[in-house]
């Protein structure tokens, strides 16, 4: 590993065997950043992190997309990591790149997902590529917010016809698909969507996504009443 600087493996399996070694090297600070709870779920991972976490001066960092909220299992999950000391945050804006830095030393990033194939991961020890990924963490890092009070800042409440086109969102469906799905016209799903991403602040569909994954779990913005707008606010 040491005689290569940059190296790709396909898969999880592969992952682990060219680089399970480097979790149980953990030492001083592990660094997460991803959409959701799935991306970073190998057991060697976690393994290591709770087998660290709460000995001499271990740190825990995990920045997460709005998506780890919209579960609630996955947010069981997080306030069971923050008990034992892990820092949390949630970035209101798309993350864009799912990587994780161990001791500042080791960053291993993965690559987008294509449907039916083995996801890439990039593995480095070159401190340029570490310490760049690693600046480019911390601003995104100072900006986002604390999970408890991003899913306490108010949230609208949408009637039940608004449910699927937030669906729709949620799962990045173009507006035609969308549309057909719903058995709508295409002019009136695009109005709809227009209505709901003033709602919801977004600048863009891909935006109004993001927006409206965590309002689809249980209990998060009910469906009780229309769309009702929102004083514009910054979520620190």
């Amino acid at each position: 590993m040491l005689d290569e600087q940059v190296f790709s493996v396909r898969g999880d399996a592969e992952l682990v065997a060219r680089a399970g070694h480097l979790f149980a090297a953990l030492r001083t600070e592990f660094v997460c950043a991803a959409r959701d709870l799935a991306t970073w779920s190998l057991p060697e991972a976690r393994a290591a992190v709770r087998g660290r976490m709460g000995h001499g001066e271990f740190t825990t960092r995990k920045l997460l997309g709005p998506r780890a909220l919209a579960d609630e299992a996955d947010r069981a999950h997080l306030a069971a990591v923050r008990s034992r000391g892990a820092q949390v945050r949630v970035s209101a804006a798309a993350l864009p790149h799912e990587v994780i830095i161990l001791d500042r030393r080791v960053m291993i990033m993965a690559a987008r997902e294509v449907p039916g194939t083995p996801r890439t991961y990039t593995v480095t020890t070159s401190p340029t590529l570490v310490e760049g990924t690693l600046s480019l963490f911390e601003a995104v890092w100072s900006a986002a917010g604390d999970p408890v009070a991003y899913l306490r800042a108010e949230t609208p409440h949408f009637a039940p016809e608004d449910r699927p086109v937030l669906d729709a969102l949620a799962a990045g469906l173009t507006d035609e698909t969308a549309a057909r799905r719903l058995g709508v016209s295409l002019r009136t799903y695009r109005r709809r969507v227009a209505a709901l991403m003033t709602v919801l602040e977004a600048g863009s569909r891909f935006q109004a996504g993001l927006h409206a994954a965590p309002l689809l779990a249980p209990g998060a913005g009910g469906a009780a009443g229309r769309p009702r707008p929102r004083p514009s606010r910054q979520r620190r």
